[in-house]
């Protein structure tokens, strides 16, 4: 595997990107809405003004998953069903489409990672210079479990623009899998844990959880945010499992980042049976 071929595809992502005004537009409106949810998160306790670290990272939670699953799923399934021609002159090029494959994922996350850079990094700033600095530490880990939940939809993105080929096709395969997975799964399991007894209840509730990559970035931030009275059943069904945070998120991190490299795997698969 040629890692030239794969650095000068990703430097073309990520340029492409730039110019069409993705990156910018989202690291403008991340950077606001993380000013917006630290300024105006105490409202309801009658106050207004910039929450801490602390308190803006689990604010913030919920705002990253929703909005970078359907960044990276939009972006992934836009590159990778590009126009016809476009793509034809790129796999006529001597290069092995798992290159094309990883050179195009590197370029979306770069131009992900740049956007959320800028609109945690200008929000950091001001909310440092604004409240201190208190559990500051716990705002970087946010940002690394947002890449991590980047880089799985964009394999997933990867995935079904290899299987969809058509961009009308692939774009409503990739809107059900940010709905299923951000806010019908959930509602899923618990339904069917009322039609089970109470052990096999539990025991499916832990199992759940690494079905959903938005669930296991839930429970693992919220476990390094020490938010853990939140996280509910499947995260509390975890920590009893297994009896501790620094295994629970180990076992996270790794069934993550198989949840990348498997549809990876399956899309180089697929792309080299196909005739482009």
């Amino acid at each position: 595997m040629d890692m030239n071929a794969i650095t000068t595809i990703a430097r073309q992502e990520l340029i492409i990107n730039i110019r069409n005004r993705w990156t910018l537009i989202f690291a403008v409106a991340f950077g606001v809405l993380v000013l917006a949810i630290s300024y105006f998160g105490l409202v309801t306790a009658g106050a207004i003004g910039f929450q801490g670290f602390a308190r803006t990272s689990a604010s913030l939670l919920n705002l990253v998953l929703y909005l970078v699953p359907l960044l990276a799923l939009t972006m992934g399934t836009l590159s990778f069903t590009n126009e016809k021609s476009l793509n034809e002159l790129l796999f006529v090029q001597p290069l092995t489409r798992a290159e094309i494959l990883l050179g195009k994922l590197a370029g979306l996350f770069a131009s992900i990672f740049i956007a959320t850079l800028i609109g945690f990094g200008v929000g950091g700033m001001i909310i440092a210079t604004q409240a201190g600095t208190d559990g500051a530490l716990r705002y970087p880990l946010l940002f690394a479990f947002a890449l991590l939940l980047a880089l799985v939809f964009l394999s997933l993105s990867a995935l079904i623009a290899a299987l969809c080929r058509r961009q009308t096709k692939a774009f409503g395969v990739a809107l059900f899998i940010w709905f299923f997975y951000v806010l019908f799964y959930d509602l899923l399991v618990i339904g069917a844990t009322f039609l089970m007894k109470e052990r096999s209840a539990n025991n499916f509730i832990f199992a759940s959880l690494f079905g959903n990559p938005v669930d296991m970035v839930r429970v693992a931030t919220l476990l390094v945010l020490d938010g853990k009275e939140v996280f509910g059943a499947a995260g509390a069904a975890l920590l009893r499992f297994l009896g501790g945070e620094a295994a629970s998120i180990t076992l996270l991190v790794a069934v993550l980042v198989a949840w990348i490299v498997i549809p990876i795997f399956f899309s180089q698969r697929v792309l080299e049976r196909q005739d482009i």
